[in-house]
């Protein structure tokens, strides 16, 4: 018959013990943990662990997960951490990678110093002393189930379902983002300018307006409609996480963009007058007509071969964006319609082409995706024979 002992004393109860086993736990990192700090440090972002762990825990679950890649990688401590001014934190920050037994004013010192070296620093975090730091940070992102509704108040994002994975799929997801408004600015803007160029150059080459009010309200309406807003659907380009990350500073039209708007403005403007001259002089009267489809079918050309900044239309597949193609066929059909049904020929004063007028047009659209796929292929090859900067 066994009882518990009337006393918690130790000295009193540790006495004539049999050693029956030993409980360890452990809490390990989830399994698709690993796959994002990998897919984080590919794209240019540097996982930095800050724990209250013990140091040797701390680096053994950092080396688990990719964060380092050594059982030697240095783990900075509170108690180091308190030793060190600004100065000397700031020298360090960059080759620290975990962090253990720290506290909530040590973790506003960390996100500080790495702010000072120029990062833009994302804070993870759920309990109550994180809350400071995830205020301090460029962006607190604060875990939605086990987190504190202090962390979330703090925090700028806050985890559904509190997964590191998550941020990286947000990351992939703001790229593909911010990749698709520069391709809509770089669709838009090159039409337009494309516009204006054929309508401001026409009478200083000695060309009648090779435009009607009508003509423009209906490529605005058509080109900028349904393609531009299909480009909002295009899917994450290949690499889109192998790639830095740009300075917060850089433009919208950084990389070349207002080159590529002025130049190929510029050649869908040529384009236009090309044909309104060649149809003038060998007596074609629908050169008005041929002015008006072959700035609208330009500008499908343009935004097909856009799709990316680097991979050609043909590795991307026509069908790769099925919203795209369906709008990019839908105004062919209509601009057909505006020549070829006789009943809006009065409305958009256009006439029916033969054969060859518009094959002459269908080869001038056709000549801007060549161009567009000749730059593409310009740039492939510069990246590959400049050397990457250290």
């Amino acid at each position: 018959h066994l009882e518990l002992p009337d006393t918690n004393a130790p000295e009193m109860v540790e006495q004539q013990l049999q050693f029956l086993g030993l409980i360890a736990l452990i809490d390990p990192p989830r399994a698709e943990a690993e796959a994002a700090v990998r897919d984080c440090i590919s794209a240019g972002i540097t996982p930095v662990m800050i724990t209250g762990d013990h140091p040797a825990t701390a680096r053994a679950i950092a080396q688990r997960l990719g964060i380092v890649t050594n059982t030697q990688a240095e783990v900075l401590t509170g108690r180091d951490l308190a030793t060190l001014d600004d100065a000397a934190l700031l020298l360090r920050v960059s080759q620290v990678q975990v962090y253990a037994r720290v506290d909530p004013a040590q973790k506003i010192r960390i996100v500080e110093a790495l702010q000072a070296q120029g990062e833009i620093v994302a804070m993870t975090g759920d309990g109550v002393n994180d809350a400071p730091a995830l205020k301090r940070a460029d962006i607190g992102v604060a875990m939605g189930r086990g987190g504190t509704d202090v962390a979330r108040e703090a925090a700028s994002m806050v985890l559904l379902d509190d997964n590191f994975a998550t941020i990286v799929a947000a990351v992939r997801e703001g790229r593909r983002i911010y990749d698709n408004i520069r391709k809509f600015v770089r669709y838009a803007m090159t039409g337009n300018s494309g516009e204006i160029w054929t309508l401001f150059l026409a009478p200083l080459v000695f060309l009648p307006i090779p435009l009607l009010p009508i003509h423009i309200l209906w490529v605005n309406l058509v080109t900028d409609g349904l393609p531009g807003l299909a480009l909002a659907t295009e899917p994450a380009e290949r690499g889109v996480m192998q790639r830095p990350p740009r300075a917060h500073t850089e433009s919208l039209f950084a990389n070349g963009m207002w080159q590529h708007i002025l130049g190929f403005g510029l050649l869908i403007a040529g384009l236009c007058l090309g044909v309104q001259a060649w149809a003038l002089s060998t007596g074609h009267a629908h050169w008005q007509t041929m002015v008006f489809t072959v700035l609208t079918l330009s500008q499908m050309a343009h935004v097909m071969a856009i799709r990316s900044e680097r991979e050609s239309l043909w590795q991307l597949g026509l069908g790769s964006n099925k919203p795209l193609l369906g709008a990019v066929l839908l105004t062919f059909v209509l601009q057909m319609a505006t020549i070829y049904v006789p009943a809006l020929n009065p409305i958009f004063k256009t006439q029916p082409l033969s054969l060859g007028e518009l094959g002459i047009c269908l080869g001038a659209a056709a000549t801007v995706g060549v161009a567009v796929e000749l730059e593409k292929a310009w740039r492939r090859n510069r990246a590959q024979t400049v050397p990457a900067a250290p």
